[in-house]
């Protein structure tokens, strides 16, 4: 765990992590038609996805005498939609023996993602960009097609986790001064990386980083993901956060992002 930036301790650059996940899930969900629950001790979404990670929970303080009950009503629901589902338990989620209670339940523990945080006023802009290497916004459906057919083609689930977020992206347009944007890495006149930028909770999210195989280790994703902080820091944003894999987390790193926290991963898969 690295130190807090200075004036900002620890724990408020978790909560900044967490509250921007939070909000993209929920808004991505309530797109896809999902049914929203949002009780004082938890909150999810669900059935709007054919995937797990996002029919979701995504925040729950719940007590050793409610735990199980809440479990398993989201077990019911997701079982109503027929759909896999998912806990994104983070660091400020309780009981304590909560990934326990899910495991018991049936759900998987499938990993856990580190929550990274950036000052973006020490963002490190002098990373080395490719020879050859274009880096557009995504500003209209053709566009976007290009960007949803090159994440198709190896982030997540593929194609189907690909169409899936693209058909949402093009629910929301392409609004200049909206929450979200995405970005397309061309190379050798090629598509072969993509990012989106999420401003919510008063920070910058990154998400669905992805280069193509054949285009790695050249320093295209460094350069998307820097892109997309740029711009975020001249919309007035001083923090970004992200999700990290663990073939992201040196890039990101390299940039100036430090770890925060851990969310840990519970799925639970249709009978």
């Amino acid at each position: 765990m690295e130190q807090p930036f200075d004036g900002l301790p620890a724990q408020a650059m978790v909560e900044m992590i967490e509250a921007n996940t939070n909000e993209f899930l929920l808004t991505l969900g309530r797109l896809g038609g999902g049914e929203e629950c949002s009780e004082a001790d938890h909150q999810w979404i669900i059935g709007g996805s054919p995937l797990a990670y996002h029919n979701c929970v995504t925040r729950a303080r719940l007590t050793e005498e409610s735990v199980d009950e809440v479990i398993e009503e989201s077990m019911r629901l997701l079982q109503s939609y027929n759909v896999p589902g998912s806990w994104h338990v983070g660091p400020w989620m309780g009981p304590d023996n909560l990934g326990e209670r899910l495991v018991a339940h049936g759900f998987i523990h499938v990993g856990s993602e580190p929550g990274m945080a950036l000052d973006l006023g020490q963002l490190n802009e002098s990373l080395s960009v490719p020879d050859e290497l274009v880096i557009q916004r995504v500003r209209n459906e053709r566009e976007l097609e290009i960007w949803t057919r090159t994440l198709g083609m190896g982030f997540g689930e593929g194609e189907v986790e690909a169409n899936w977020v693209g058909a949402m992206y093009r629910k929301i347009g392409f609004d200049e001064e909206g929450s979200w944007h995405h970005y397309l890495g061309w190379w050798h006149g090629e598509p072969v990386a993509t990012a989106s930028l999420f401003l919510g909770a008063g920070v910058a999210g990154i998400y669905f980083v992805f280069t193509l195989p054949q285009a790695r280790r050249q320093g295209i994703g460094a350069a998307i993901t820097l892109a997309a902080l740029q711009d975020a820091s001249m919309r007035g944003y001083g923090v970004g956060v992200l999700g990290s894999s663990s073939m992201g987390y040196p890039v990101y790193q390299r940039l100036g992002f430090q770890e925060y926290c851990r969310i840990e991963m519970y799925e639970w898969a249709l009978p």
